[in-house]
C-alpha cells in the first residue's frame, strides 16, 4: 500500500473529505504533506469533527516512536474504536500503557504511539501482511464516523 493508494481507497467511500494541507492554505507547516480524512454529509469542512484516519509522513513533536524520519516511511492512523482495538490488540485501549511496543515495526497493526489509549491504531508502511486488516480498519473507522455524524444531525 502506498499513501496514494490509501487516498484512492478512502476517496472511493461515501462522503469522505480528503484534506491535504500545503503552503498558502492557512494550515500549520508541520502538517504539510500529510493527509486527513473526514466523514462529511455535505462536502463541507467539519468545524469540530476529528478525522477518522490520517496519513503522516514525518515525526511530530512528542510522536517520534514510529521513526518516520526514515526515507519512504509513513504511518496510517485509524480511529478504530474500543471494540476493534480489543479485537486487534487483545487489550483495551487503557491497558496498553505499560506494554512495551516497537512502534517502528512496518506492515503491522499496532496501537497508535500517542493516541492508542483513545482507541487509535496505526500501521507504518502497510504492505502485504497488513493490507487486508488496514482496509478493514479504514472501512470500520469510516462507518463509525458516519454513525457519529448521523447521531449529531
Amino acid at each position: 500500500m502506498t499513501p496514494d493508494g490509501i487516498i484512492e481507497f478512502l476517496g472511493g467511500l461515501d462522503n469522505v473529505l480528503i484534506m491535504r494541507p500545503g503552503p498558502g492554505d492557512g494550515s500549520p507547516e508541520i502538517s504539510w504533506g500529510d493527509t486527513f480524512f473526514y466523514y462529511t454529509g455535505d462536502g463541507s469542512t467539519p468545524s469540530s469533527a476529528q478525522p477518522f484516519a490520517t496519513i503522516v509522513t514525518k515525526n511530530y513533536p512528542g510522536d517520534e516512536a514510529s521513526h518516520l524520519d526514515r526515507p519512504g516511511a509513513f504511518r496510517v492512523n485509524i480511529a478504530a474504536g474500543r471494540a476493534e482495538f480489543i479485537r486487534r490488540v487483545g487489550r483495551t485501549p487503557r491497558e496498553i500503557g505499560d506494554v512495551p511496543t516497537d512502534h517502528s515495526l512496518e506492515d503491522t497493526v499496532l496501537p497508535h504511539p500517542v493516541y492508542g489509549s483513545a482507541g487509535w491504531l496505526a500501521v507504518v508502511n502497510p504492505g502485504t501482511r497488513s493490507d487486508a486488516a488496514t482496509r478493514d480498519l479504514l472501512r470500520t473507522a469510516h462507518a463509525r464516523a458516519r454513525a457519529h455524524h448521523e447521531r449529531d444531525r
